[in-house]
């Protein structure tokens, strides 16, 4: 349905990119392509063991190489104040060059710094270290009984324990996952600039500028005003830059010593040591059903790895305690010190690990009761929030399926594997459901509206690529009753209003929030101007008043009657695959992903949104694994010809749908989150589509050829 705003058609598939043109004419810059005057480079060398301590570490002849201003190594690192605050938890994040301890292979242990990358990068392969080496272990599967249940994740019950070996028909599986990593198309990056003793400007690759202000800020004891962080563009992160890394810390410091701008550019290989990745995984699911399809129990058991100096966890196993409607549920939640660097949030984080595993599950148990997946899903819909008991604030799951079963022609699916055939090809069709909390907390946003027409809106939200500031400017056009083209939407900047990182699905139900109720306030205070009457010839208005703009700046939140549901985005994706019964290669032939994502304020950005998302969960299935030889401790395939990620030549024409009907309560928009569920449950839907084509059941992601034949 089109709306109108001045006359002018808005299409039904929404805004383009208001940032569109700027990024494909090379006029967007990113955080290494500010031109700062004075700025030297930094290089990071890492360790080459996995274990132990530097015993001497020789920096003498990279000192000496041409253009070198400083080698940086925890022997003479700049004092950062914060690192030696009292208080402090035994574990955390690296505190990087503090001592001489080795926690990891890759872990930095100097940074060169020049006056030309080139010079920087020649004089980091002189530095030499020497160590004293211990025994690593970096192996998840041998390591699975030091596990331990973390604080934040303590096991849950709801019933009786294990019910589901009590069911008359049951299943139990394992199913790993490997490590994965983030691997955006640009790298980490960050330029650091004193402009006095106590006063710092950054250009970062961040998905928050207030959270990346604040760390560095508590670093090096600095007010958070003295510290300014910029980041208007960002070539996606998906999780990885949702934290502050050692390597951001090093970049300042050593700006502090060299007293000249740093620019340090993490390489290829660095981005899978330095920056967190989705961590190797291993679960159990048991479930148990009686002869109709209805679910008596289930049980989830994970444990993810993560570093010796830092305990990383995420919600892997709570799906299972609330995607359906089982009287019985416990899950065991475990997590096992490596020598390794800190996993983090990658895109659907551990629920995305959990699916796979659950949905997985839920496919094998309807093959066992010879029930169609898409059925036994819907005999155990949960019609209120099983953990809660709350009603949900929306969901229209039921209405996902059907439409996702109609585009994908699922009538055409054999419930018998290995049945379907098209040119030699074997065929087979395969679902998996995701859900993902949907949330919403505090943003504020400065709306101006000028004497030419103009709209400003600021908030210092950055967008890592979802379509941020083109949500903003739908939302605001469409209250406003201004033409998109005379809206411009500032973001990225931390001395910009505040607003929440970007990530866990909340941006646009936060910050798109606080844009709506910007507006309302602009648009009562010219109601004022023009005595209580309603117009929106906004420049009239200010030229009677003599006014150059009107400008309000507006915090929002949430609303308590939200205390009163349970509020989750809902996803179902729909795979078809054609398998080589010879060859065992696995083509994606048709990739349908629907989205129960409330109403969808950008339309043509939340597309892109929920392909990507699916793109990523094909690459989860069939291709990316990181792999560490154990004997090293190293990782073999850290670059982009070993580490396969997919391409356009994998991947078909993915289609998005949306159910696209409002929540009635979390934002004045109705809109909900869909970055997470894009991807979440992607993963089950192709392994299960494998399945159904061929008959065998691969458990252990990827799904490759060799596994298959």
């Amino acid at each position: 349905m089109e709306s109108k705003i001045l006359n002018k058609p808005i299409p039904e598939e929404g805004l383009s990119r208001v940032d569109g043109r700027l990024k494909v004419t090379g006029k967007a810059k990113y955080s290494a392509e500010y031109d700062v005057k004075g700025v030297c480079y930094g290089v990071m060398v890492g360790s080459t063991i996995t274990k132990g301590n530097i015993k001497s570490i020789e920096t003498k002849t990279a000192e000496r190489a041409p253009g070198v201003l400083a080698v940086i190594t925890y022997l003479n690192c700049p004092n950062i104040p914060g690192y030696h605050t009292d208080n402090q938890p035994d574990k955390g994040p690296l505190k990087i060059f503090i001592d001489d301890k080795i926690y990891f292979n890759g872990q930095p242990i100097a940074l060169v710094i020049a006056d030309t990358y080139e010079r920087a990068l020649f004089a980091a392969s002189l530095v030499k270290a020497d160590y004293t080496k211990d025994q690593h272990q970096t192996d998840l599967k041998a390591n699975l009984s030091s596990g331990f249940s973390p604080s934040k994740a303590k096991d849950y019950l709801r019933g009786q324990e294990d019910a589901y070996k009590l069911a008359p028909v049951k299943i139990e599986h394992e199913y790993t996952l490997p490590t994965e990593v983030h691997n955006p198309m640009e790298l980490h990056a960050i330029i650091a600039c004193w402009d006095a003793d106590d006063k710092i400007t950054v250009w970062d690759k961040t998905q928050g500028v207030k959270s990346t202000q604040r760390v560095i800020a508590q670093a090096f004891k600095l007010p958070p005003e003295n510290v300014q962080v910029t980041a208007p563009f960002v070539g996606g992160a998906f999780g990885a830059a949702l934290r502050t890394w050692p390597h951001e810390i090093a970049a300042v410091a050593a700006a502090k010593l060299v007293k000249r701008p740093v620019k340090l550019v993490l390489s290829r290989a660095d981005m899978f040591t330095s920056v967190g990745y989705r961590p190797h995984t291993w679960q159990k699911v048991g479930l148990g059903a009686t002869a109709d399809g209805k679910l008596v129990g289930i049980t989830h058991e994970a444990s993810g790895q993560t570093s010796v100096y830092e305990n990383f966890t995420e919600g892997v196993v709570n799906i299972s305690q609330l995607m359906y409607a089982s009287p019985n549920v416990n899950t065991r939640y475990r997590i096992v010190p490596l020598n390794v660097n800190t996993p983090t949030p990658m895109r659907g984080p551990g629920e995305a690990t959990g699916a796979y595993a659950l949905e997985s599950a839920m496919d094998e148990l309807s093959y066992a009761l010879n029930i169609d997946p898409i059925e036994l899903r819907i005999r155990n819909h949960a019609d209120s929030d099983p953990l809660s008991g709350k009603p949900y604030s929306s969901k229209f799951l039921k209405e996902a399926y059907q439409l996702g079963a109609d585009k994908i022609g699922w009538s055409e699916r054999s419930q018998k594997p290995g049945s379907l055939t098209k040119d030699g090809w074997l065929v087979g069709y395969g679902m998996g459901a995701g859900m993902f909390g949907a949330y919403r907390s505090n943003a504020t946003v400065t709306a101006r509206l000028m004497a030419d027409g103009t709209l400003f809106l600021q908030t210092s939200v950055t967008d890592i690529g979802p379509g941020t500031g083109t949500a903003m400017a739908s939302i605001a056009a469409e209250s406003m009753g201004i033409s998109p083209e005379k809206i411009r939407v500032e973001l990225g900047d931390s001395a910009l209003p505040p607003s929440p990182t970007q990530g866990g699905s909340q941006v646009t139900s936060t910050v798109g929030a606080a844009v709506f109720d910007a507006c309302k306030e602009l648009k009562d205070k010219f109601r004022q101007l023009d005595g209580g009457a309603d117009s929106t010839d906004y420049t009239a208005l200010l030229q009677k008043n003599k006014l150059q703009k009107l400008e309000v700046t507006t915090a929002s939140k949430g609303s308590a009657a939200m205390n009163n549901y349970a509020a989750f985005s809902w996803s179902v994706h729909f795979i078809q695959v054609y398998v080589n019964p010879n060859t065992g290669v696995v083509k994606v032939n048709k990739a349908i992903s629907v989205a129960d994502a409330g109403h969808i304020v950008s339309p043509k950005t939340a597309a892109s949104q929920i392909k990507g998302g699916s793109i990523m969960g094909i690459g989860m299935a069939l291709m990316e694994e990181a792999v560490i030889d154990h004997r090293y401790g190293r990782l073999v395939n850290n670059n982009f010809a070993d580490y396969h990620m997919p391409v356009q030549a994998d991947i078909p024409q993915v289609e998005a749908l949306f159910v696209n009907k409002p929540d009635p309560y979390l934002n004045p928009m109705g809109a909900k989150g869909m970055g997470e569920i894009a991807t979440i449950g992607v993963a089950a839907a192709v392994a299960n589509a494998v399945y159904n084509a061929t008959g065998k059941r691969i458990r252990e992601l990827p799904i490759t050829p060799d596994k298959l034949i």
